[in-house]
């Protein structure tokens, strides 16, 4: 059975532990599929960085990693629609002046990209939030294309991108954010929509190769699925509340579905 929401179900959040672990494994293996030969996704691959304090171990909901002297083989992205991002210019930064060197010293693979999907921990209280900002620098300075996936509406703003640059309209729903390693561009930001369906993102990999797609509404909704979440009570309200104006169109949903 499938969720009676369209895209993210509000319902989900409160179970976020078990959907968050679901998801990370479906999201590795839709990435696996469409990877070239020398590439290889992985669910809580460390990244060891050197700096000017020494060595620091951080741990990326997903890594994409490049696996040395093996053959290549290209894969073609799915033929799917993409959602196109607004990209949002980035402020002035400070040259980064220390050196990092990111290894993986088991197998010296080295990590390209890495894909977070944001939980509570990441959002809510000061030092959470110190801690994820850290991170979040850490992977900048290091080179790694950052994908962050928010789906949460608990919590503080944290995405590597500043809140007052976003249009207004993206303010008030949450987005998901991809910072290009060494990219000028600005971050490509993509609104999540209570009442539409998940975008299809672009993932970056290396600058040799082209992107891959992420269809993200399939992996929510395996994660209800498989999940077995269709037992949900919808009587009462998601935790946290939904604004007054979504309330009553997920009210008006529920009743045509029979749920209320």
């Amino acid at each position: 059975m499938n969720s009676p929401f369209p895209g993210m179900d509000p319902y989900l959040e409160q179970f976020w532990g078990d959907v968050h672990t679901s998801f990370m494994v479906y999201t590795r293996d839709q990435i696996n599929d469409q990877l070239p030969g020398d590439l290889q996704a992985r669910v809580e691959e460390s990244l060891t960085v050197d700096h000017d304090e020494g060595w620091r171990t951080v741990y990326p909901d997903i890594g994409i990693i490049e696996k040395p002297q093996e053959a290549v083989s290209v894969h073609s992205a799915p033929s799917v629609a993409v959602a196109e991002p607004v990209i949002i210019p980035f402020p002035d930064e400070l040259p980064t002046k220390r050196h990092i060197e990111i290894v993986d010293r088991n197998s010296g693979n080295r990590v390209v990209t890495v894909i977070e999907l944001l939980s509570p921990a990441n959002k809510v209280g000061q030092e959470g939030i110190r801690a994820y900002r850290a991170k979040q620098e850490e992977y900048r300075a290091a080179g790694v294309n950052l994908v962050e996936i928010d789906l949460l509406r608990e919590g503080a703003f944290v995405l590597a991108v500043p809140e007052m640059r976003l249009p207004i309209e993206l303010r008030r729903s949450n987005v998901i954010c991809v910072r290009r390693a060494g990219s000028a561009r600005g971050a490509e930001v993509y609104r999540v929509a209570l009442r539409e369906p998940l975008p299809n993102i672009r993932i970056p990999l290396r600058s040799t190769d082209g992107d891959i797609v992420l269809q993200l509404q399939p992996l929510i909704d395996e994660c209800y699925r498989r999940g077995r979440y269709w037992t949900i009570d919808y009587h009462s309200p998601p935790v946290p509340r939904l604004n007054d104006d979504d309330e009553q169109w997920a009210d008006g949903l529920l009743r045509e579905k029979g749920l209320r």
